[in-house]
């Protein structure tokens, strides 16, 4: 998308007087949007090709989990935006862990609710810069960002699309630790609350998934009160080695110059 596409944007809400102040200045500034009333079926999104979805958790009930877990899988490369009534902190956290983007809580100003589309749209805009450089591949491990999914020897080992910008990120670091705050603020979008432990959370699940599929390899290394480095390592490759050494033909011994004729 360049800088003068319109976003195309989905609404998912029945609140009148906040859907038409927002639509009004949709209109304004020239976006493509759809309000819908009802909760749509994924494969409606699908073929919308949207950059972003607003969600009124609310209205989901109580089927609101799982069609926000379906629509992170089925649109890895859109963003999602929740925006809506009074909500617990464990809910909030629920929902960003299942792959929401953002969460807003009503009642906001529609302003800021468009300033958070165009946040998370910029955000997905560079992760799409990065798919044109190709695989990434590191020990058994193939990570392909026009895919979202990693692969070991082929098989996909499924990852949802937050725990798959957990990977990359630390993937391109080159070997570099990166904070947790780092890796919240580049993940996520915004600064890390005092607590939180999603990073930690989302490492520990990508780490149990790729070294399952790959048990002869470690990727991802900890430091403690620091953060993460991703570096592939394998004992297994190096206890092969002195044994492969071994097995080399010995090179003839010089005969001594007083036998040599």
């Amino acid at each position: 998308m360049s800088e003068t596409t319109p976003i195309r944007l989905a609404v998912i809400d029945i609140d009148s007087g906040f859907v038409r102040v927002l639509t009004k200045r949709l209109e304004g500034l020239g976006w493509q949007y759809q309000v819908l009333a009802s909760v749509p079926r994924v494969e409606d999104l699908v073929s919308m090709r949207l950059n972003a979805l607003v969600v009124d958790l609310g209205m989901l009930a109580p089927e609101g989990w799982a069609f926000l877990d379906r629509v992170c899988s089925a649109l890895p490369g859109m963003g999602l935006i929740v925006c809506t009534g009074r909500s617990t902190v464990a809910q909030r956290v629920r929902g960003l862990r299942f792959g929401a983007d953002d969460w807003l809580t009503k009642p906001c100003h529609p302003e800021e609710l468009i300033a958070r589309v165009e946040a998370v749209v910029r955000r997905r805009k560079r992760a799409e810069v990065r798919v044109d450089v190709g695989p990434v591949v590191a020990g058994e491990l193939e990570i392909r960002a026009d895919q979202f999914q990693a692969f070991v020897r082929g098989q996909s080992i499924d990852l949802t699309r937050r725990e798959f910008e957990v990977l990359q990120l630390l993937a391109e670091a080159n070997g570099q630790v990166l904070q947790r705050e780092e890796i919240y603020q580049r993940v996520w979008g915004y600064a890390m609350a005092r607590g939180d432990r999603s990073v930690d959370v989302f490492v520990r699940k990508v780490r149990q998934k790729i070294e399952k599929a790959s048990p002869d390899w470690e990727y991802i290394h900890t430091h403690f009160g620091i953060g993460y480095r991703f570096e592939p390592h394998s004992e297994a490759l190096e206890e092969q080695a002195p044994a492969e050494v071994a097995h080399e033909a010995p090179l003839p011994e010089e005969e001594p110059a007083s036998v040599r004729r």
